[in-house]
């Protein structure tokens, strides 16, 4: 599914700290960073983890055992899914410093060179992309609800007020993606700084008075649990897996400051305080009981607890920002990875290649998380929703990587078999338990998740029966440079046209020459291939090939990371008979009209979704960045 034509040029850069979207900082600096962005998600967790464990779809009795068996399996699912799953194992699977689902996909494929799992890998990576989406719109609705239902513990009058607070904040937080949030980023970090140091206050307060609950940290509590009850016990998993909840944030962000500023915040700051603030909760749980309706703010006295359910609501904004932010990257991969129809994508920064504004993704992420808000009304019923999304992405991750570790890093069967097969048995256990959620708000993300797969896999079928077709029409080069050179008239200047095959003629070159009876003395025959890797070295990015009789075949690379811009690369390009000047260049596309028919490739109603989803994707002119005053779009109809 994917190019491999620029996945042996590509710069190789190393893991200096610095990402790729920025100068190499230290250490400190990019671990705060790290800390503003990346640890949003899970950092707001303990707003609602332990609440659902005891107040949630399957409440537990609030006593000792139960106490100390949930506060034991977050500690060792904090500890063996975040820690060492993906702090120390996943993060190394790192494609030339970018990670996440389609980049872990590309990797695999270029390092093992495709293969039988070549289908199933597609397959599973397609499905956590749309696992994510679902992710996306969830995070938001119940970071903040949980955040703002804290009103409730300062007076039961604020209740009437949570919704409405709760819609204009996630209103104003999508309104300012279009102006940009690089002004507002730098406070992210300094914000989650004093979030995570309030967790760790309130934590070391309560724990205080009951200090057994480090008892808890003690894994035979969390087998007596199960013991107890093994079927209340399988049942509260799909509440404590809202403790790692942003786990699969620390891969997807990892381009955007490096392994080790993650690994440091990680372990150094956010896992210490999230702990601790996880045994406070306990502590206030074994010291009072009836807390357990919303025991993160009943950890502060009543004079501080209006502040904290201020700072706490900065926070689930910050975390809600990431999230979008990691919507319109994964976005921007897709589109470029041919699994999405193009979109327009707007920098909203100058210096930072990273941050970009996709409107239609934006919008349809604000309406979804309204809805979400108005229908689901509180974060308790939002929770039984957003486990399935979690633990599915976790799920397939597990999968991926169990790939990645035998086929790319050639680890001992052994060895992998033991990875896989842990890991599969602790995902699958949280997923089986979210799964009895579907009824209760389950089936939200499942369902998000059924509609984007078909999106997606039909966008990227629909795409390759199109160049198939194209390609069987296509006349060769070398006979139509024979019979047409000699014959047109050739006219001054040079004339792009844009092909999606490297073979045969154009379908724009073909027409103009019909209804034009001419031909440019220069003439190039250009196509844009996107690679497997995030980045292309500006100096791998052309291959050319001289035709004869003025004709040019060119390609340029870009990576999967990276923008297309076609006019930016052309100035560049040697060779070709001479420099590129814009003003004597003009564009030809080919704007193609599908006509569904009965040949075998994909049913009706999945090319009539595909034609549906061409003719309102981007103009390849915006996404190309072609001026818009030398270009030349051409009709022509399509079978499929």
């Amino acid at each position: 599914m994917f190019s491999r034509e620029a996945s042996s040029e590509a710069i190789d850069l190393p893991d200096d700290g610095a990402g790729h979207h920025g100068r190499r900082q230290s250490l400190a600096k990019l671990s705060l960073g790290a800390i503003g962005v990346v640890y949003g998600d899970i950092g707001t967790s303990p707003l609602y983890a332990m609440k659902e464990v005891f107040v949630g779809h399957h409440p537990l009795t609030v006593d000792q055992l139960n106490i100390f068996g949930v506060v034991s399996l977050v500690f060792w699912s904090l500890m063996l899914i975040v820690t060492i799953k993906y702090v120390f194992i996943i993060m190394r699977a790192d494609n030339n410093g970018e990670g996440g689902s389609l980049a872990l996909l590309a990797l695999i494929q270029r390092k093992s060179g495709g293969g039988r799992w070549t289908a199933s890998l597609v397959i599973l990576g397609v499905l956590a992309t749309a696992l994510f989406f679902g992710d996306c719109m969830i995070t938001p609705a119940i970071s903040v609800l949980s955040a703002v239902e804290g009103l409730a513990t300062v007076s039961d009058g604020f209740d009437s007020f949570v919704i409405p607070i709760a819609v204009v904040i996630m209103i104003g937080l999508f309104w300012l993606q279009a102006v940009g949030t690089a002004s507002v980023g730098r406070l992210f970090g300094p914000i989650m700084l004093a979030y995570f140091a309030t967790l760790t206050v309130l934590g070391i307060l309560n724990i205080m008075d009951r200090p057994d609950i480090f008892q808890a940290l003690n894994p035979i509590w969390a087998v007596r649990f199960v013991a107890n009850d093994g079927l209340l016990a399988f049942l509260a998993l799909g509440s404590v897996v809202l403790a790692v909840t942003g786990a699969e944030a620390l891969y997807a962000d990892m381009g955007h400051f490096g392994r080790r500023p993650i690994q440091v915040a990680w372990l150094y700051l956010v896992l210490p305080a999230l702990m601790i603030n996880y045994l406070g909760q306990g502590a206030l749980l074994l010291a009072n009981p009836a807390a357990a309706s919303n025991p993160f703010f009943f950890m502060a006295s009543e004079d501080f607890r209006l502040p904290l359910v201020i700072l706490a609501t900065m926070a689930t904004v910050i975390a809600s920002q990431a999230v979008i932010t990691g919507a319109f990257s994964v976005v921007q991969q897709a589109v470029q990875l041919g699994l999405m129809p193009r979109l327009r994508i707007e920098h909203t920064s100058a210096d930072a290649a990273g941050q970009i504004y996709i409107p239609a993704v934006n919008w349809a992420l604000l309406i979804m998380v309204l809805l979400l808000i108005f229908g689901f009304r509180e974060s308790s019923n939002l929770a039984a929703a957003y486990g399935i999304a979690v633990t599915g992405t976790m799920f397939i991750s597990t999968c991926m990587v169990g790939v990645l570790v035998k086929r790319v890093w050639n680890w001992p069967s052994s060895a992998t078999w033991a990875f896989v097969f842990a890991f599969l048995c602790i995902d699958g256990a949280y997923f089986a338990s979210n799964l009895t959620k579907v009824p209760d708000g389950g089936w939200f993300p499942l369902l998000v998740a059924v509609i984007v797969f078909v999106l997606l896999t039909t966008w990227a079928k629909g795409r390759a029966l199109m160049i198939a077709r194209m390609r069987e029409a296509a006349m060769p080069i070398k006979v139509f440079i024979q019979s047409a050179a000699n014959s047109a008239t050739r006219v001054p200047g040079t004339a792009v046209f844009m092909t999606s095959t490297p073979e045969g003629v154009p379908h724009a070159l073909l027409h103009n020459l019909k209804h034009n009876k001419v031909l440019h003395e220069r003439v190039i025959l250009l196509t844009v291939k996107i690679g497997d890797t995030p980045y292309v070295d500006t100096a791998a990015r052309t291959v050319s090939e001289d035709l004869g009789q003025g004709f040019h075949r060119l390609i340029l690379k870009f990576g999967f990371m990276q923008d297309p811009d076609v006019p930016g690369a052309l100035r560049d390009v040697g060779g070709c008979d001479g420099d590129f000047r814009m003003m004597d260049t003009s564009f030809f596309l080919a704007r193609q009209t599908l006509l569904p028919s009965s040949r075998p490739g994909m049913p009706i109603w999945r090319e009539k979704l595909f034609a549906w989803m061409l003719q309102n994707s981007e103009s390849a002119m915006e996404f190309f960045r072609l001026p818009t005053n030398r270009v030349v779009e051409l009709g022509s109809q399509v079978e499929i």
